[in-house]
């Protein structure tokens, strides 16, 4: 029975549903352009609290608490595996500030308003507050790929969230462990002594763990179709065995874990990396919705005004007044540091830890300790929704994203590349074009359209570019395989669908037909590059024509002859590039990009 007599959900009924909701909760989010964290909530207080269907503790059982910790342990692993030093470059002043200024005074800061605002006492004030350093990675990575912000903010809001989240646990560790010195009889000294031995054993930990992997992948030790197990079990064993000497240092080491692995410049991170952001998103599903489902209303009911004063106060004055006192006259711009400054959501380890701490505190006798979980929740729930839907219009706002329209990004410097990326500029759509060779890239200077001198998977091109301004690609070099290449690569950042190139001279041929998993999507009609370029040479040119009421895509298709058509923008301003296989429509006000013939010129009247 999946259902019991008393309505508890079976363990394995509890895990589908946990999942499905999770997942569905992202894709939907991902069709609505909503923050998918908002959904995942909602999720789980409906299921939960709302309608009494799942209940963790109930479902779960034991076992929630454990799967909890291991959840955050791997994705915090994951976020360490970002943390590549390379990429930091010109954040990396603000990123140290953040975490050398930033935690102390952020743990200072959130003390003071749980104890003047939240009524809180000073004991359960420090442990809490130390807790409030965590920003959360849980809910940064998904508003960052919904925000597509630039990249030196992003990296500040990322690393950030990445590093302080062991710190905030542990700075609650050594918050408690004095707390308990003061309520028991266990010495101040052996308090310390044993902070410092778990930060020093778990730092030392996830560094021998980080080298032994790097070396045993790089000597071929391990198969490549076991490192990823390999991985997952070294996670698992190195949090496990730095949470005996210490609970909660684990956190850090499989942070200083991931953060080695990341810079080892192993020839398989890439794949190592995406597996584990797969797993990563289903575990921040999975997470949301049980934190979510756990919790009730009548502890919620115990928090009064002050609770409210309390959210209102860290935001608008504890999270601003630590960022921007960490980045005083530091080189990062007034505007970058006013949206780290106002965005700073909590998490799936605030939440975590703070139940475990407010638990402890009310063994200890201190009977506001139970307060911290509520209030825990309540602050999670009012930044994710706050942050989730106001992110990316003041992002915005302050001029620090990639732009309303995605960019196409172009890769070869060849005549046609130059037409398109001419009518793409038209359209007022940010376009680039990228090449090895510095002088296919003159004429396209020449015309003013942003060039990029260089190989486009380089990690120069990853470093300088601000990738986040385009979301299409187009792979049109003279070069088959390297167009196969680029689009491969760039595939899984970008989406499939959002990856084009031009056809293959060789593909008629069965010997050199390629599988679907390697390169994208043919563009327009499916030229190759040399057609392409003959028909430029014959006098065919780029044309941008705005559809009306009165002069429709069955006008324009009447007229237009044997045009091909490249991409169309909708009214919203939407891009979408095109290929043969494509059904699409165009509705009034909407333009179309099409390479066409000498003698179409001028033939549309709804030309613009």
């Amino acid at each position: 029975m999946a259902i019991a007599a008393d309505g508890a959900l079976s363990p394995v009924m509890a895990f589908a549903l946990v999942g499905a909701l999770g997942v569905g909760a992202q894709w939907l989010a991902w069709r609505l352009r909503m923050p998918a964290i908002v959904l995942m909530l909602a999720a789980g207080l409906v299921v939960g609290p709302v309608l009494g269907v799942f209940d963790p503790e109930r479902d779960v059982g034991p076992l929630m608490g454990p799967m909890i910790s291991i959840a955050v342990a791997i994705i915090l692993f994951e976020g360490g595996l970002t943390l590549n030093l390379h990429s930091l470059r010109d954040a990396a002043v603000g990123v140290r500030r953040l975490v050398i200024i930033g935690a102390p005074l952020g743990w200072l800061m959130s003390a003071l308003v749980l104890h003047y605002v939240a009524g809180l006492g000073w004991a359960t004030s420090a442990v809490f507050g130390g807790i409030m350093i965590v920003t959360g990675p849980t809910v940064i990575a998904p508003l960052l790929r919904q925000a597509r912000l630039r990249r030196r903010p992003a990296q500040l809001l990322q690393w950030e969230a990445i590093v302080n989240d062991p710190i905030g646990a542990l700075a609650a560790v050594l918050a408690f462990g004095l707390v308990l010195v003061l309520h028991t009889a266990e010495t101040l000294g052996h308090a310390l002594w044993e902070m410092a031995l778990g930060v020093g054993v778990a730092t030392v930990l996830g560094v021998l763990a980080g080298w032994g992997l790097s070396a045993a992948f790089r000597r071929a030790l391990v198969p490549e179709y076991m490192k990823v197990p390999v991985l997952f079990v070294a996670v698992l064993g190195i949090f496990a065995l730095s949470d005996t000497v210490l609970h909660e240092s684990g956190l850090l080491a499989v942070t200083v874990m991931g953060l080695w692995i990341a810079n080892a410049d192993l020839p398989s991170y890439t794949e190592l990396r995406r597996f584990k952001e797969h797993a990563t998103v289903l575990l921040v599903s999975g997470v949301f919705i049980l934190l979510a489902a756990s919790m009730d209303f009548e502890t919620l009911a115990r928090l009064d005004w002050r609770a409210a004063a309390f959210v209102v106060a860290v935001i608008l004055v504890a999270r601003p007044l630590t960022v921007m006192v960490s980045l005083l006259f530091s080189p990062v711009p007034m505007a970058e540091r006013l949206l780290v400054a106002f965005t700073g959501p909590r998490g799936v380890v605030l939440v975590a830890v703070a139940g475990l701490f407010g638990t402890r505190l009310a063994d200890l006798g201190i009977e506001d300790g139970t307060l911290i979980a509520p209030l825990a929740f309540v602050l999670v729930a009012a930044t994710v929704v706050l942050h989730g839907f106001t992110l990316t219009p003041v992002a915005r706002w302050l001029g620090l994203t990639g732009g309303e329209v995605p960019g196409v990004l172009i890769v070869g410097g060849s005549r046609w590349s130059v037409g398109l990326a001419e009518a793409l500029k038209k359209a007022e759509v940010p376009v680039l074009i990228a090449d090895t060779n510095r002088s296919r890239l003159r004429s396209a200077r020449e015309a003013g359209v942003p060039t990029f001198y260089g190989d486009i998977l380089s990690e120069a091109a990853e470093h300088s570019l601000e990738i986040a301004a385009y979301g299409l690609v187009v792979a049109a070099t003279d070069n088959d395989a390297y167009n196969t290449l680029v689009a491969t690569d760039i595939a899984p950042e970008f989406g499939r669908d959002n990856v084009f190139q031009l056809k293959r001279d060789t593909q008629k041929s069965a010997r050199h037909v390629l599988p679907a998993t390697l390169g994208g999507r043919p563009l327009g009609a499916g030229n190759g590059f040399y057609e392409l370029q003959a028909l430029m040479a014959q006098g065919w040119a780029f044309r941008v024509t705005r559809l009306t009421e009165e002069f429709t895509l069955e006008n324009w298709s009447e007229t237009a002859g044997e045009a091909i058509p490249l991409a169309r923008l909708s009214p919203t301003g939407e891009l979408r590039l095109l290929n043969a296989q494509d059904d699409f429509t165009a509705p009034a006000g909407a333009r179309l990009i099409a390479m066409a013939p000498p003698e179409a010129k001028g033939q549309a009247t709804g030309q613009g």
